[in-house]
């Protein structure tokens, strides 16, 4: 016998995947008539379920006003890109204590392959995919649930913000070596080494968002 989802659970899950899919790209303001009328339900899920998505980042709530998808500016993004250094470091550090089974490590370095496949020729929404499909797993790894409790970051940050931190294939590059080396941690059971590794992946993407803020501020005469 199926368990029934809660109404706010999958009307959340139904709008968080759509803000994923870009259906509703940043900044779009997500009216509560208009929603209740096309999902065909009151707005009172519908409401609980959008708080649900304030607490996930995605959208935030205007008394009066309604929900608006988040913009992904730099301080945002610099912001997001803070906790997931934390996140991913930690998520690494547990998985190779573990330590991970040998099917998921090879699970992960078919991820990294196909990775490297969409680099030549260059393909960034299939590497883009990957990318979030690579560090979500190694989130699950961690086997920890207030780990796992944070994945919504992962695809927040490669996803909804993706025009703002628009990948090149340069860095993707060096990512794919980067991914490598972090599964290689995991599968000798490294945890310091492991945590060092995903943080560093991490903070290299920081160091190129705050250089491009830098360039962004006026130049003092």
């Amino acid at each position: 016998m199926s368990i029934a989802v809660p109404l706010v659970d999958e009307l959340a899950s139904l709008l968080r995947e759509r803000i994923y899919a870009r259906r509703y790209p940043p900044g779009t303001w997500l009216r509560q008539e208009q929603l209740a009328a096309e999902l065909g339900v009151s707005r009172t899920p519908l409401r609980e379920a959008l708080r649900s998505l304030e607490q996930d980042g995605l959208v935030r709530l205007t008394p009066g006003q309604g929900a608006r998808v988040v913009t992904g500016d730099l301080p945002t993004l610099l912001a997001a890109y803070e906790l997931r250094a934390v996140v991913d470091g930690l998520a690494a550090r547990l998985a190779a204590e573990r330590p991970a089974p040998p099917s998921r490590v090879r699970e992960l370095r078919g991820v990294v392959a196909r990775q490297r496949a969409a680099l030549d020729p260059w393909e960034p929404q299939a590497y883009t995919a990957l990318n979030v499909a690579f560090h979500e797993d190694v989130v699950h790894l961690s086997g920890n649930d207030f780990v796992i409790a944070q994945t919504p970051i992962l695809k927040m940050t490669a996803q909804v913000f993706a025009p703002v931190a628009l990948i090149e294939r340069e860095r993707a590059v060096q990512a794919v070596a980067e991914h490598t080396a972090i599964v290689d941690a995991i599968e000798a059971g490294d945890g310091p080494g492991a945590e060092r590794l995903a943080r560093a992946h991490v903070e290299a993407t920081i160091s190129e968002l705050r250089a491009r803020r830098d360039r962004a501020r006026p130049k003092r005469e």
